[in-house]
């Protein structure tokens, strides 16, 4: 059989090997033809990426949204295996895996190579530093569930140690953006994209619902402090002005403080400073400014990558020296016909990706020609957290182009986690699972409180 292997459990990477694996499996597909198909993750368990900054606010619970990636497997038809990508060996069509680790770390599965006569490559991003002083060291990233539930743990923290210190109001100095009464607390986000955008946003409401609970008497919107720190000339740079605009509205008027046009030069325990010689107090630093493709893509058997460490693929998603790798997702650079950039690394590029592949897959089994992929902009919506939402739609969704805000807007925002969990396990669980996390939202409180 024809073995397909894909590496990273993501979105895209998730959503192709179940579709695959409904498609060639043996024991799914009794006339048909038939390959072998096998998921590679450093992982156990899969949740939607665009959920973390949910996670990190407490605002959703984790360990109810993750997938364990043995369990998808076993359902529909394809296998498993844990590891770290390390090492690519093109000319006998040989990757390998690294070793797997337990808890307090003990082997648990030992280095590992497997052989495939197809490879997509899908293991996503991370986040970019950009060799800022002290970001790696004294900030946090977003990248992954245990990196947010870290930050959700040193936010409540924080929070119940202000409650207990004495408050000095503090004097502005030259130079620093200190008020004559500071907040209790101050989380400062550095990146004004969608994912410190969602996360500022979602803070505000943690702030409320933890007075709420009496988990800490302190003032919601006076005593804990958001700023967001964006080096350009508006927040949410990769959308429309408009929306950029209505977005830093409403961040207004939730308390969170915007600061335009300032680069971080050095993170310090405490403390941010800028290119222009601010200063700003920062309990907690989230860094949200950019993402990179993981370095093991430039270590791989020759395979070209551009200055971002993505791997460079053509129309086809087929890297640009060997047909038998593919590439899709945030770690993929394909082209965008008609457009001077890139498709751009977001959760719909994976998804059409996904849908892509299963096809052309299907068409390199049949050895006939491959089609070329073409990216479709549906718009791009950031959620404001239990607040609103705010977005574009355009392209075929509406024909046009437009601005859309408030309830309807976060109703969109919803439907595309809907529409992922839709692509793992079809309509009806879909309805399902909505359900049942309805009912688990009457019996808990809005975030997590421990």
């Amino acid at each position: 059989m024809h073995r397909f292997i894909v590496v990273g459990g993501g979105a895209g990477g998730l959503e192709l090997a179940t579709r695959l694996g409904d498609r060639y499996a043996p024991h799914k597909n009794k006339g048909g033809v038939h390959a072998q198909v096998t998921l590679v993750d450093r992982n156990p368990t899969h949740i939607w990426k665009p959920l973390l900054h949910e996670v990190a606010a407490g605002s959703m619970d984790p360990f109810t949204q993750e997938l364990e990636y043995a369990a998808q497997a076993r359902w529909h038809g394809f296998e498993f295996q844990q590891g770290d990508l390390t090492g690519l060996d093109r000319a006998n069509k040989r990757l390998t895996l690294g070793t797997v680790l337990d808890d307090d770390g003990a082997e648990l599965l030992p280095a590992r190579e497997l052989e495939y006569d197809t490879l997509i490559i899908a293991i996503g991003s991370t986040t970019a530093f950009f060799g800022v002083k002290g970001a790696s060291e004294f900030s946090l990233a977003l990248d992954t569930v245990s990196q947010a539930e870290r930050f959700r743990k040193r936010l409540i923290a924080a929070c119940m140690r202000a409650e207990h210190q004495v408050h000095e109001p503090v004097e502005s100095g030259p130079g620093t953006s200190s008020s004559s009464t500071e907040p209790r607390i101050q989380v400062a986000i550095v990146g004004g994209g969608a994912t410190g955008v969602e996360l500022s946003a979602e803070l505000r409401n943690t702030a409320q619902v933890l007075s709420a609970y009496g988990l800490h008497k302190l003032d919601p919107r006076h005593d804990v402090g958001i700023v967001l720190i964006e080096a350009g000339p508006r927040i949410l740079p990769a959308l429309q002005e408009r929306v950029s605009t209505a977005t830093a509205e409403l961040l207004t008027k939730l308390g969170v403080k915007l600061m335009i046009g300032e680069t971080v030069a050095e993170v310090a325990p405490g403390m941010i400073r800028t290119a222009s010689g601010k200063t700003v107090r920062a309990d907690l630093t989230v860094w949200a400014a950019g993402i990179k493709a993981p370095a093991i893509l430039s270590e791989l058997d020759g395979l070209p990558v551009n200055r971002l460490g993505q791997l460079i693929v053509r129309r086809t998603l087929q890297t640009e020296v060997d047909d038998n790798i593919f590439a899709l997702g945030d770690c993929a650079a394909c082209p965008w016909p008609g457009n001077e950039r890139n498709v751009p690394p977001r959760a719909q590029a994976a998804h059409q990706q996904a849908s892509f592949l299963l096809k052309a897959l299907a068409a390199r089994l049949e050895n006939k020609p491959l089609p070329e992929f073409t990216y479709r902009d549906f718009g791009s919506l950031v959620s404001l957290g239990h607040f609103s939402a705010v977005g574009n739609l355009m392209g075929g969704v509406i024909g046009g182009n437009m601005l859309i805000e408030g309830l309807f807007a976060r109703f969109m925002y919803m439907s595309l986690y809907r529409l992922h969990i839709a692509a793992l396990h079809g309509y009806a669980r879909m309805v399902l699972d909505t359900f049942a996390h309805w009912l688990r939202r009457t019996t808990l409180p809005r975030v997590k409180l421990h």
